[in-house]
């Protein structure tokens, strides 16, 4: 595969754009201040993406948030999603839940996004529905801080494992 050093700009953004949802203004910040040199791997690309995250400031990091769609949600029914987030969401089996986990996964979806703006986001890939539904019940009730600050963690993590899947 050819590093992100070795590729122009245009190939970069092709590649790296959806690794944040919907938000390729990240990879394209990334490539303007110049891609982590040939042998530094997925783990500086992902730290140098972070960074312009993490620099963005509170609105952009919201918009980001905003991005990612609701678990097992209504858009995943409908056929809506990235492919990234559709192959995750199924590997955690939310493409697969009875109705009545459907049914809690839409209520909690709808009290999180009351109470704090947002999307529940959770880096599912891997995980079970149980351990999803857990976590949900407990975020739910953290405060607005805390809550913000986990959001940005998980949409991290989320970009973390995509270039991992592109390394691959």
């Amino acid at each position: 595969m050819t590093t992100p050093a070795g590729m122009d700009r245009e190939r970069f953004l092709a590649t790296y754009g959806g690794v944040f949802e919907h938000s390729p203004w990240i990879a394209a910040a990334v490539w303007d201040a110049g891609p982590p040199a040939a042998g530094d791997g997925t783990d500086a690309l992902h730290a140098a993406m972070c960074a312009v995250f993490r620099a963005a400031g509170r609105d952009r990091q919201l918009a980001v948030l905003h991005a990612h769609p609701d678990l097992a949600g209504r858009l995943a029914v409908a056929g809506g999603l990235t492919a990234d987030s559709t192959a995750e969401q199924a590997s955690a089996g939310l493409d697969r839940c009875t109705p009545e986990e459907f049914a809690r996964f839409t209520a909690l979806n709808d009290a999180y996004r009351a109470r704090f703006g947002f999307p529940f986001i959770m880096a599912v890939r891997g995980r079970r529905r149980d351990e999803i539904l857990a976590a949900f019940e407990r975020r739910v009730a953290n405060d607005p801080d805390t809550e913000f600050a986990t959001a940005l963690d998980e949409v991290e993590r989320i970009a973390l494992l995509r270039l991992r899947a592109l390394a691959q």
